[in-house]
């Protein structure tokens, strides 16, 4: 067994890194609409993607959000920034300049979604986004494929955003007549954390032994990490090669 620090912008690249090679993924760019929702986790799928099949050319992250949850007092125009679309990638060529909005109704049974969220229950392995949009955004246009037309979700997700209680009572909570703020929306997809990233890629196991630290470690996870000699080993080339990852500013 090892342990390690994994900062939130790792997490993100190790979520970015794992999608990428994840079955599903590889299936639908074989044949299959893939779209990739524009969020701050995504923008890393996002980069692997276009990576893996050589289509990355002038992708950036910058700007490849909707919903955006900053710290207090910051002023998000100070950051310039123009929306690029989200990824959609038809039989595994990108469609420059598309939206889930374009696609959303001819989304089907072998396509998939990959769609961000805001909070997460790790134990019951179920995630779900904040709603600002009175027409649900980008999540219900989402939903209607997955749930009407069975398309497939996955909701890649860091566990920064891990909360304590039961997402059902939470969403009660926001989404009651009289409540004030953002609604919550739970999600019809299967989650996809850093742990998920690291097993998928080394075979390894990990998981969270502790959390936080000062000096660019606020919001880490301390983790470890078991398996066979060999994927141990594959998991701390894999973890070294994103511990200098910068901090996510989109």
């Amino acid at each position: 067994m090892r342990q390690f620090t994994l900062t939130p912008a790792m997490g993100k690249r190790l979520i970015g890194k794992g999608m990428a090679a994840h079955p599903a993924v590889q299936a639908t760019l074989r044949s299959g609409t893939l779209v990739i929702i524009a969020g701050t986790t995504n923008g890393y799928v996002a980069e692997e993607v276009l990576q893996a099949t050589d289509q990355i050319g002038d992708f950036t992250r910058t700007g490849f959000r909707r919903g955006t949850v900053f710290a207090p007092g910051f002023d998000l125009r100070t950051v310039a920034s123009e929306f690029p679309g989200d990824v959609v990638l038809v039989d595994g060529v990108w469609q420059r300049g598309k939206t889930i909005f374009d696609v959303a109704d001819s989304l089907k049974a072998g396509d998939l979604i990959l769609k961000g969220g805001n909070a997460l229950d790790p134990f019951a392995r179920k995630a779900a986004v904040l709603i600002g949009d009175p027409q649900t955004g980008t999540a219900g246009a989402a939903m209607r494929a997955v749930i009407g037309r069975r398309a497939q979700m996955i909701v890649p997700i860091g566990l920064e955003k891990r909360i304590l209680d039961d997402l059902d009572d939470v969403a009660d909570e926001l989404n009651a007549p009289d409540a004030t703020g953002p609604r919550l929306l739970i999600l019809p997809g299967r989650v996809f954390t850093e742990l998920d990233a690291i097993n998928h890629l080394t075979g390894a196991m990990a998981r969270v032994v502790s959390a936080g630290g000062i000096y660019g470690a606020e919001g880490s996870l301390w983790i470890s990490i078991t398996g066979q000699p060999s994927q141990v080993a594959a998991a701390a080339d894999l973890i070294q090669s994103v511990q200098h990852e910068p901090p996510c500013k989109v």
